[in-house]
């Protein structure tokens, strides 16, 4: 009798490009926001997902009209997968710095708030343009750090008094807040505020603004007339006359339309912060924006 020998197919094994698909679905959130992230059309995502999924013998996502919510695998998963985009991107850094030690490349993204962008980054940033022509910069204004936890964003801007605990960054100042209100209206002092005062201020897109929580403790029947969705609109309102605002002195201070009418309001003080992933602020493109924004952004 011969004997017949038995074949076993090898067990499943995870590509580089198996975990570059997971990643991009997990950030996305989308089959087409993960095409886009990776060049390909959303069907060729579809498919690769089905592969990895029937290969691992398990489900990474939860499906929904909504979208991909991924499961515990895929998040480990998508860990893993940006430890090796960190290295590879570490790689490319050291082997550019050898080559071109003088030149600092690459794009760089930074999320930040209108307020910050307009006021101090971008002011910031045309100072580095001479030092890096070759550097290029995404500009995103948000008024959240999701964006930087799924690592789309490089670097974050941001006023708060608790930064996120997982992010790495410093302290680069104290943003003070005033009362304005125009230069040229009736409202010239903190004695014109009166009870029937029209308002400028943030809407639901910032409930627990300082500014609002200011408001309504020191001027509780005070409603806001005008609700607008970001700080720089509050500020271009109110200097346009329509009525009084809390506003960041560093940004309604140069203001010609403006005049303050309270000092610096403690209860609305926040701190400026500059912050990064731990495993992104070496990268050279990094760093480099980096440093110059923490000897740049300085506010007493």
């Amino acid at each position: 009798m011969i004997a017949t020998t038995q074949y076993q197919a090898a067990p499943f094994q995870l590509g580089a490009g198996d975990l570059e698909n997971v990643l991009a679905l997990v950030r996305a959130g989308t089959l087409a926001g993960a095409g886009e992230r990776l060049g390909v059309d959303p069907s060729t995502v579809f498919r690769t997902l089905q592969r990895i999924e029937r290969g691992l013998g398990q489900a990474l996502f939860t499906r929904s009209r909504t979208g991909y919510q991924a499961l515990e695998l895929a998040q480990t998963l998508a860990g893993h997968a940006e430890q090796l985009e960190s290295a590879l991107e570490s790689a490319r850094s050291a082997a550019q710095a050898q080559q071109q030690p003088e030149r600092v490349s690459g794009t760089v993204h930074i999320t930040t708030t209108d307020t910050i962008l307009h006021g101090l980054v971008a002011p910031a940033l045309r100072s580095l343009q001479g030092e890096h022509p070759l550097l290029q910069f995404e500009l995103h204004a948000g008024n959240d750090l999701a964006s930087l936890t799924r690592r789309d964003t490089d670097i974050a801007v941001r006023a708060t008094r608790r930064p996120p605990a997982h992010l790495v960054g410093r302290q680069v100042g104290r943003i003070r807040m005033a009362l304005y209100a125009a230069r040229q209206g009736p409202v010239q002092q903190l004695a014109d505020v009166q009870a029937g005062q029209d308002w400028v201020a943030p809407d639901d897109a910032l409930p627990e603004h300082p500014s609002v929580l200011w408001r309504k403790r020191h001027f509780p029947k005070a409603g806001a007339r005008y609700r607008v969705g970001s700080i720089l609109t509050v500020m271009e309102l109110v200097a346009l006359g329509l009525g009084v605002g809390v506003l960041p002195v560093f940004l309604a201070q140069p203001h010609p339309g403006l005049v303050a009418l309270t000092g610096s309001l403690d209860e609305c003080e926040t701190g400026l912060w500059l912050l990064t992933h731990p495993e992104s602020r070496h990268l050279r493109r990094v760093a480099t924006v980096y440093g110059h924004l923490a000897r740049t952004l300085v506010l007493e």
